[in-house]
């Protein structure tokens, strides 16, 4: 198990799942900015996993797993995989417009040239996107895990939202963990930037509500969302996601939406990683079509 920087506790803790010995690879930058990686134990026949998850920032996130998995990959290991459990420019993954570079598909090539044999993503934002890759890959979903948390948090009669009808499924399986119902919105993206919630009569009066969803980047969704909540006469409001970007204001302006608290996992390591998705990943790579662990 090779971790790198932006996924430490996340790698470690998938390495003790595993019970597998774990590498500190050596990372540092130089003076203009370049990154050295050197990974010092000897790699040559062993299966290698690296996770190194690509939040921001993410250009320098996704230079070091590429680095990461060429390093390995030069040590002759018997199988490599890249356990990328959020993965940049998976948003990107349509041409909106002539000219756009229609970025997923190149970090989904690049990936691959750097040497992994396989790929683990937590949550892609668009299923269909994995077929970027030539390579076996593996979405696994946080959702059970993100509705067992809410478990303790005595929720009165709780619905699970999915803020579009792609957030269903994942509504769906977190209110499965509670015995719950769940519900979604109409969601339409009229540009990259701007997308638009269609009104909708939620029976949620007195109720309790988790918004869920893969990932809170502006909190603009879980923001529309809550407010046709509270519309509907919801009586306390949370979120979820699987990951947590959470940039510029965004949490500030879901508290003034009456957002409560926000929950996610630890795809990315910050004070809202609430979850561990650490078992998940476990589990798919002990499944992997190059070995069981």
């Amino acid at each position: 198990m090779v971790g790198g920087r932006a996924s430490q506790k996340l790698s470690w803790e998938i390495a003790r799942e595993l019970n597998c010995r774990f590498s500190q690879p050596e990372v540092k930058s130089f003076p203009d900015g370049e990154l050295y990686v050197r990974i010092p134990d000897d790699l040559s026949g062993e299966e290698v996993i690296v996770v190194q998850s690509t939040p921001p920032p993410q250009n320098e996130n996704l230079m070091e797993l590429f680095l990461l998995l060429e390093a390995a990959s030069e040590q002759g290991p018997r199988s490599l995989k890249a356990v990328v459990p959020y993965l940049a420019y998976a948003r990107q993954d349509k041409i909106f417009k002539k000219g756009e570079a229609l970025s997923l598909k190149l970090i989904s090539s690049f990936i691959e040239k750097a040497g992994a044999q396989e790929v683990v993503v937590v949550d892609i934002h668009e299923r269909e996107s994995l077929s970027y890759f030539s390579v076996p890959v593996k979405n696994l979903t946080a959702a059970p895990a993100l509705g067992r948390y809410f478990r303790g948090m005595n929720l009165k009669d709780p619905l699970f939202l999915g803020p579009d009808e792609k957030a269903a499924k994942q509504a769906s399986l977190a209110a499965r963990e509670l015995g719950a119902s769940y519900d979604s919105l109409e969601k339409e993206r009229l540009s990259p930037e701007l997308v638009v919630t269609s009104e909708k009569r939620l029976q949620v009066k007195d109720r309790d509500a988790v918004i869920i969803d893969d990932i809170i980047s502006t909190g603009g969704t879980i923001v529309e969302a809550a407010k046709i909540l509270k519309k509907s006469g919801a009586r306390r409001i949370f979120a979820a996601c699987t990951h947590p970007v959470l940039s510029a204001n965004a949490l500030e302006r879901m508290r003034a939406a009456g957002v409560e608290a926000v929950v996610g996992t630890n795809t990315i390591e910050n004070s809202h990683s609430l979850v561990s998705v650490a078992p998940i990943i476990a589990e798919g790579l002990r499944q992997s079509s190059l070995g069981v662990y």
